[in-house]
């Protein structure tokens, strides 16, 4: 159940995070205005407080790990919002990220 846990708040954190760079850009990019950014800001606030839910005390493991679902989020969230379609490298390196952060989290540690 923790490993569960785990994966869904870094789906929560990645969806938090990206969707409040997401709104960012929308709203000083694309001119959509101050709402959109401000809903941005307040969405990578969230972004902070999911993290610390995370069942490993080590906040250096959680951060590095998030990275690679960062990067597959971010991907996800392009082709998703934006239309964007990832080529054979960016699926790859994708894939790269996705074993890395099962390494850094949930490799079997000793003591």
């Amino acid at each position: 159940m923790t490993v569960t846990r785990s994966i869904l708040l870094f789906v929560l954190a990645a969806f938090a995070e990206i969707g409040g760079a997401w709104l960012i850009w929308q709203g000083v990019r694309e001119h959509r205005g101050w709402i959109w950014a401000g809903a941005g800001v307040v969405a990578l606030g969230l972004y902070g407080f999911v993290a610390t839910l995370q069942p490993d005390a080590n906040f250096g493991r959680i951060l590095a790990a998030y990275g690679g679902v960062f990067v597959v989020g971010s991907l996800v969230w392009g082709m998703v919002a934006d239309g964007f379609r990832p080529d054979r490298w960016d699926v790859a390196g994708a894939l790269v990220c996705l074993v890395g952060v099962a390494l850094i989290m949930y490799a079997p540690r000793s003591g």
